[in-house]
């Protein structure tokens, strides 16, 4: 028989998983150009702060701004690290390293920009699976040339 002990440390151990989860679907579709997948990242009404940019709110603002600066790459490499997760039932806060290679051959200055942060993250447990509401990228360093994502 399991206890109740027990059956909440599973549980919390399938949450984080499964948050862990949206974060590399995320960096799996924007590095696939995969912009439906990208889609099922985000609760309808997301806000989204990525550093040099106006924030967002709602998915399909997200999903054409990211698509915008990486339709253009011949590659983006997105990795994802250190995450950590605390959960109060539905609701989630997560933070995790990134650092993201992009690639533009022919680009004046160079072919290559990378960008290294820190997401940061609210989400919430909804029917469909946990999802992010709010996410804020903070830029710690960036190396190479910044006209590779020239919009």
């Amino acid at each position: 028989m399991t206890s109740t002990t027990e059956s909440t440390a599973v549980q919390a151990l399938i949450d984080r998983a499964e948050i862990v989860d949206v974060c590399v679907r995320y960096a799996t579709a924007l590095d696939s150009r995969q912009w439906d997948l990208l889609a099922t990242c985000f609760e309808p009404d997301a806000s989204v702060e990525y550093e040099g940019f106006d924030p967002l709110t709602g998915v399909e603002g997200v999903v054409a701004t990211c698509r915008a600066a990486l339709e253009p790459l011949d590659a983006s490499q997105h990795l994802l690290g250190n995450h950590v997760v605390t959960i109060d039932r539905d609701e989630a806060r997560s933070q995790c390293y990134l650092q993201a290679q992009h690639v533009r051959s022919g680009t004046p200055g160079g072919d290559n920009y990378i960008i290294a942060g820190t997401y940061t993250d609210e989400l919430r447990r909804g029917t469909d699976g946990w999802k992010i509401t709010r996410r804020r990228l903070t830029v710690t360093w960036t190396s190479g040339n910044p006209a590779v994502l020239a919009r």
